[in-house]
């Protein structure tokens, strides 16, 4: 899953100078399921949870090829929030692939170094939350759930998708709309796993 708009962690500069071109061979789908297998496995060598992964990049109905490029694969590992953001190159799947490697890089540290020089890598990539409004929702309200009402991630989902269809910009929402949107599903899928 691609969450639209792209959250880009605010700790971290964007890319600069010209976009590269890159010279990844592989399409979106395959760059989307090179990320999930390698922090899968990732997971599987550290013997240590992963959750929560969300792709979040400018990938939307219609847009498959969006200005901004830009991706950020946000999960929790052994309890961290981590956020590996890449705007390097020219395409999206290109930027995907880049943090495939990135992940991998972390599985060669962990069979040739220790657990501990993997937490320390992390600590670079460890997701800082962006400071919130006073008047920031909690994600009960923009989802309009009560207080005492927990849903399943199946009923979350399906109350997220008829959302985004009013809230998405191409629907007549706006960028900041659906921001929420995303924010608050995070954070409830964050409580019902819990």
């Amino acid at each position: 899953m691609i969450p639209y708009p792209l959250q880009w962690p605010e700790h971290m500069p964007r890319f600069k100078a010209a976009r590269e071109a890159g010279q990844f061979r592989t399409t979106l789908v395959g760059a989307i399921n090179n990320v999930k297998d390698s922090l899968k496995r990732f997971a599987a060598d550290s013997g240590k949870p992963l959750a929560n992964v969300v792709i979040s990049s400018n990938v939307t109905l219609g847009a498959d090829k969006p200005s901004d490029p830009g991706v950020a694969v946000w999960f929790v590992w052994d309890g961290m929030t981590v956020c590996i953001p890449v705007d390097r190159y020219a395409k999206v799947e290109a930027n995907l692939q880049a943090i495939h490697h990135i992940v991998e890089a972390r599985r060669t540290e962990l069979r040739h170094g220790t657990l501990a020089l993997v937490r320390a890598t992390f600590t670079g990539f460890a997701a800082l939350p962006a400071p919130q409004p006073a008047s920031k929702r909690s994600w009960r309200e923009v989802f309009g759930y009560h207080d005492t009402q927990m849903p399943t991630t199946t009923e979350l989902n399906r109350t997220w998708r008829d959302l985004a269809g009013k809230r998405h910009p191409d629907a007549g929402g706006s960028h900041d709309l659906m921001s929420e949107l995303n924010e608050a599903r995070a954070a409830a899928l964050r409580e019902i796993k819990g």
